[in-house]
């Protein structure tokens, strides 16, 4: 395996982006589910897919577009679904739960039409949905190291902003934070984090990944930072564990990396259960 690593760029791309959105997803994902929004990772995935369709639609039908990566058409969409997202939250404000499934509506009927309209399905479509290790471009490899860049660096100076945010955000308001602001860049970030681990994880299943590491950590952390911290370790378990099953199995990563994470959250779950 490791010298298969060491031949072959397309499993460098693949471990490489993998490692790295083991990292970025986990993390996002520990603030998600403490601001219990674990479904908007749902709902901008088939967002993304509405945009992945239309890359691939526009690039059969129109010459100048055959050379432009779907991914960026995937990460348009799903910047622009979590502006509307948060735009009909402040419509709804007494329901904004109906931003989601809104979205998601949308999202999934508008990537019909644009696989209806390319035609159906074909492969690439198909390793978008649930991940390839032989898909994985080398602009996908520099698209996932710039995002993670952004993220660690935003994460690491807007730490304490995100951590009141997530927990009180009437407090954060009170004690002068632009939680408006923050917010906002922290859904982009995470939008941008589901549109670019699409090609390793695949659209319907890259919430998994955002959450199930997260669950898992919760079970056993003492302490936000430590929840942060596991959910990271587990997600880096998941991701290398899935694509070395995919590898040898020759079946997509998405499937063997959210089966992987179930795993690990049952182990914990019965490990505690044990233990107490």
């Amino acid at each position: 395996m490791i010298e298969a690593i060491f031949t072959y760029e397309f499993l460098q791309n693949a471990f490489l982006s993998g490692a790295i959105i083991g990292v970025i997803a986990p993390l996002l994902g520990a603030f998600i589910v403490v601001r219990r929004l674990s479904l908007i990772a749902d709902a901008l995935s088939h967002v993304t897919l509405s945009g992945i369709a239309a890359g691939l639609f526009l690039g059969q039908t129109i010459p100048a577009f055959a050379a432009v990566n779907p991914l960026y058409f995937g990460m348009a969409f799903s910047v622009g679904g979590s502006l509307l997202i948060e735009r009909l939250r402040n419509v709804y404000k007494h329901y904004q739960e109906l931003a989601i499934p809104i979205m998601m509506s949308g999202g999934i009927g508008i990537g019909v039409i644009f696989i209806s309209l390319a035609d159906g399905f074909n492969t690439d479509l198909f390793s978008y949905l649930f991940g390839s290790v032989s898909a994985v471009s080398r602009g996908d490899l520099y698209a996932v190291i710039g995002i993670s860049a952004i993220v660690l660096i935003t994460v690491y100076f807007l730490y304490k902003e995100l951590f009141i945010l997530s927990f009180d955000e009437e407090y954060a308001k009170a004690s002068g934070i632009p939680a408006k602001a923050v917010h906002m860049a922290f859904i982009i970030l995470t939008a941008l984090v589901i549109a670019v681990s699409m090609r390793i994880v695949g659209v319907l299943l890259v919430s998994a990944l955002m959450t199930l590491p997260v669950a898992a950590a919760m079970r056993v952390a003492k302490g936000f930072k430590q929840t942060i911290w596991l959910s990271v370790l587990f997600g880096e378990i998941s991701v290398i564990t899935g694509l070395i099953s995919a590898f040898y199995l020759d079946l997509a990563p998405g499937g063997t990396i959210v089966v992987t994470s179930i795993l690990i959250l049952l182990g914990v779950i019965i490990w505690k259960k044990e233990k107490n």
